[in-house]
């Protein structure tokens, strides 16, 4: 019996073994084994979202009792095997004059979305193979399964003061996947430790002050939630300052963690940066309509905040740079069928304070329906005026 039972255990070891293996010959970076249970900061999650800091992410609230256990998620799962996918390419260069910075992740031809879900049914074909009886589901950011609690139980890193997940190797330039796996497994031991230390780099450079503490992010604040999450609204006026330069994400908690100064670069092909998305030109970017935003855009991540969202943000980077050359692309869009621009670039250009853009302004303005952008307009032509005083 007990040879039997030794047996039936160096088997699973070898399995477990096998498919992390597998997973590496994928092009993961990083793998680890997890039981599938209620993970440990489900109860964070929750309290989080009752202090309302999702945000407009509704998803979220509906979906929150099925992120207590993954078995929501494929009901005969037991295992979940964790993967990272590094998508550090080249440092970013310097953005000048007008152009508006997108953060690293989406620098490349293809949404990673693709690209990792190739890989997840490139190894769930390798498992089945292995392991006929085996059933798998993959998931990368759309299941409600909580990646990073599952990530640290398998052993690959912690969560850090930015909510991020940390490796001592990887850093954080990495994306994060799951494959759930019907067979019990042999697990890695949990990552208990933190190695974040007193260090608070990261929550001090955050531009709009979004962290409520070290882990704890208000999403409302954050520059990513707000060039791509908050799609169909206005960014707050005074938040809008803090996004800086960024027109789609920000890096700026992960650019400052020391964990990321020795990263390795991404061996994803699909990852290497398109010269034209780092940095972005901002005013060339309000010349799109939406035929050309699509040609542009739509296989890559910037289509998740489509034209409105994106052109909004370019105007705001405009904005904040205060560079007057901008003034003729912003008066340009003042009339855009979208108000989510039209407001955007009227606040730009009270930014900019050009007087003469007043009779732009004030034509739009006998003509504007929509409330919210006559307040734009309104609040903007007060701007120039005191400026010029």
């Amino acid at each position: 019996m007990g040879a039997a039972t030794e047996s039936a255990a160096d088997e699973q070891s070898r399995k477990s073994a096998l498919i992390k293996q597998m997973a590496f010959d994928c092009g993961f970076d990083l793998a680890g084994l997890a039981p599938a249970i209620t993970p440990a900061g489900y109860h964070h999650f929750l309290e989080w979202l009752n202090q309302g800091y999702a945000g407009e992410m509704s998803y979220l609230e509906r979906r929150k009792d099925a992120y207590q256990h993954p078995e929501h998620v494929m009901s005969s799962v037991r295992s979940v095997l964790m993967l990272t996918l590094n998508y550090r390419t080249e440092d970013p260069p310097p953005v000048t004059g007008t152009e508006a910075r997108v953060s690293r992740y989406a620098w490349g031809t293809t949404d990673y979305h693709k690209v990792i879900r190739k890989k997840l049914k490139q190894l769930s074909r390798l498992i089945r193979e292995a392991y006929p009886d085996c059933e798998t589901r993959g998931v990368v950011d759309t299941a409600p399964l909580l990646e990073r609690d599952f990530a640290q139980l398998a052993g690959l890193g912690w969560i850090g003061k930015n909510t991020l997940l940390l490796n001592k190797s990887e850093g954080s330039w990495f994306f994060l996947a799951g494959l759930l796996l019907s067979d019990e497994l042999d697990y890695d031991e949990p990552h208990q430790s933190s190695h974040c230390g007193t260090c608070t780099r990261c929550l001090d450079a955050c531009p709009t002050d979004a962290f409520v503490e070290g882990g704890t992010l208000d999403a409302r604040k954050c520059i990513s939630y707000l060039t791509i999450e908050l799609r169909d609204q206005p960014i707050p006026h005074a938040l809008r300052p803090g996004l800086e330069y960024w027109a789609f994400g920000c890096d700026v908690c992960q650019d400052v963690c020391p964990w990321n100064r020795k990263t390795p670069l991404s061996r994803e092909v699909a990852f290497q940066p398109v010269e034209t998305y780092s940095p972005l030109d901002a005013c060339e970017l309000l010349t799109l309509d939406e035929t050309q935003f699509r040609e542009r855009f739509q296989s890559t991540p910037m289509s998740r905040a489509g034209r409105a969202g994106l052109l909004r943000n370019a105007a705001i980077v405009l904005g904040n740079r205060g560079d007057a050359s901008a003034v003729p692309a912003l008066n340009n869009v003042l009339n855009d069928a979208e108000p989510l621009i039209r407001g955007a670039a009227a606040w730009a250009l009270g930014q900019l304070g050009a007087t003469e853009t007043l009779v732009n302004l004030n034509a739009q303005l006998s003509v504007e329906q929509d409330s919210t952008v006559r307040r734009e307009l309104q609040q903007a032509l007060a701007e120039i005026e005191k400026r010029s005083k």
